[in-house]
């Protein structure tokens, strides 16, 4: 893939990022999240790709949301054919609140090298470079966070653990504590709270619990990218979700998934901030009708990071 398309990827997350911030606080997640979709759906028109989008918000049938199988990009005879994984408004009920680490994301591969995740549920664990290859969902929770203290060469009682707050994590959550480390309970985006371990400002060493399979994805390309590393378990509620996951390609929906099985080939991965959060700044809306972006650019061909921070004049610019 291009390097450039990383960049042009860079300016889809910033639309829906400040699309969505304007509504920060409301306490409508379905209408910031609705302003999040329409802006990146506006935002891909200008992209020069042949895009699929392969992890998204929905089936066809829940339009006007990015569906998956939904076709985005100029798409024009020679445009590169990529697969995508998004999420415009990644935390709808934190930018609602007002909260923390709201983000809007995109994650690009070359056709056919994203897992297609189904939207069920599924068992995660995500850590930073220095733990890459030494936590696993086949161990126990006890054994992985001692690990992490190990490589870190810190205390347990000094590793700090994100787990999503839900009821289905209460034994997780005991056991976490028995063992005596810190945790950091976070009631949605655990997008960036799988990124956060690869940030040692963040003060997040691992990231474990079940949340969203399509989330998962994404999560395990930004490490790809970043070097980190990252399991997943899908965890079916249903047999419905079990049968739609065989139809979907997974032979062997009860495996575990290594973050190069998600996420394979040359990936790039970007966000920007909609509310303050671990990874980025939210959008600041400034006097003058102007407003500033806080993004992250990143691509596993390369390692390549890059920050950027925008500055947007929305009294010439189109209205987002």
């Amino acid at each position: 893939m291009d390097r450039n398309l990383a960049l042009e990827f860079v300016r889809i997350t910033e639309a829906a990022a400040i699309a969505s911030a304007r509504l920060m606080g409301r306490g409508d997640e379905k209408r910031a999240d609705q302003a999040a979709v329409d802006a990146m759906r506006k935002a891909f028109d200008s992209v020069d790709v042949e895009g699929t989008v392969v992890i998204g918000e929905g089936e066809r049938d829940e339009a006007p949301m990015l569906y998956i199988g939904e076709n985005v990009g100029r798409r024009a005879a020679n445009s590169p054919a990529v697969d995508i994984a998004l999420d415009p408004l990644e935390g709808t009920t934190i930018c609602a609140n007002g909260g923390v680490g709201a983000i809007a994301v995109i994650a690009v591969a070359e056709r056919g090298n994203f897992l297609h995740a189904p939207d069920t549920y599924m068992e995660k664990i995500a850590c930073g470079p220095r733990a890459a290859g030494r936590v696993s969902l086949e161990k126990t929770p006890e054994e992985n966070v001692s690990v992490v203290a190990e490589v870190l060469n810190k205390r347990v009682e000094d590793v700090t653990v994100v787990i999503l707050d839900r009821p289905r994590h209460a034994d997780l959550i005991q056991r976490v504590r028995k063992l005596g480390a810190r945790i950091r309970l976070i009631g949605d985006g655990d997008v960036s709270a799988g990124i956060a371990p690869c940030w040692e400002e963040s003060g997040i060493d691992l990231l474990m619990g079940i949340g969203g399979a399509p989330e998962g994805v994404i999560t395990a390309a930004a490490l790809k990218c970043l070097g980190g590393d990252f399991e997943g378990r899908l965890k079916f509620r249903n047999a419905q979700e079990r049968e739609r996951a065989l139809k979907m390609g997974i032979s062997e929906p009860d495996r575990i998934f290594k973050r190069d099985e998600l996420a394979r080939g040359s990936v790039m991965f970007c966000a920007t901030g909609v509310t303050d959060g671990p990874l980025l700044k939210g959008v600041r809306m400034l006097p003058g009708n102007r407003g500033q972006t806080h993004s992250i650019v990143m691509r596993s061909a390369t390692g390549t990071v890059r920050r950027i921070e925008a500055d947007h004049n929305f009294n010439i610019k189109v209205k987002v």
